[in-house]
């Protein structure tokens, strides 16, 4: 599944991110020494950035260019990053009303309460790519749709395990007006801004 792309002087790429690879192309950490990279699927040169980033074990659209302008006004609080997550449990209404205003997670060894967000209940997950996460014998899950204007160090992960709900799987679905649409894992596709 390996991508030979052509780059330009400033490109803009958007691409889904496999689970299981880190939102980088070089590896400049011993400890990350066995980790798979997303240069192992996209030629891409090294003046490539990924805008933001998701963790190994998360998915989902990813942006990648060569313009820093363009990554900060991406990665800043005017933009909102939406993610469909499914959680270890079933999510009431009171637990999605304490994430809509705001849970204390830890940054940086630090006591954070999130800022307002927008939470709901998601009934229709068509739209996701199918993944093995476990089997339905250790208990239901819940898909929520969680859309930031933040974006702390695993933020949703640590939000969801506030409320008792641990998530199991987490796809971002939007940035801005930038949409994972009906993209495979791997996929890349050229944008403009």
């Amino acid at each position: 599944m390996f991508c030979n792309v052509v780059v330009n002087e400033n490109s803009y790429f958007k691409i889904y991110k496999p689970y299981g690879y880190l939102s980088q192309f070089i590896n400049n950490q011993n400890k990350r020494r066995n980790k798979r990279l997303l240069s192992e699927i996209y030629d891409l040169p090294e003046t490539i950035m990924a805008v933001g980033r998701l963790d190994e074990k998360s998915e989902g659209l990813l942006l990648l260019t060569t313009d820093g302008k363009f990554s900060n006004y991406i990665t800043s609080t005017k933009i909102e990053k939406e993610y469909h997550v499914m959680v270890d449990g079933l999510i009431t209404q009171q637990e999605i009303d304490s994430l809509k205003t705001g849970v204390e997670i830890t940054v940086n060894g630090k006591p954070y309460i999130t800022k307002s967000c927008y939470a709901e209940l998601l009934e229709d997950t068509s739209h996701i790519v199918e993944r093995y996460v476990r089997d339905d014998k250790h208990g239901p899950t819940s898909w929520l749709k969680i859309v930031l204007t933040e974006g702390k160090f695993r933020q949703v992960r640590k939000m969801t395990a506030k409320i008792g709900l641990p998530t199991l799987r987490l796809v971002r679905v939007r940035i801005g007006d930038y949409k994972l649409g009906m993209m495979s894992p791997g996929d890349i596709e050229t944008i403009s801004y």
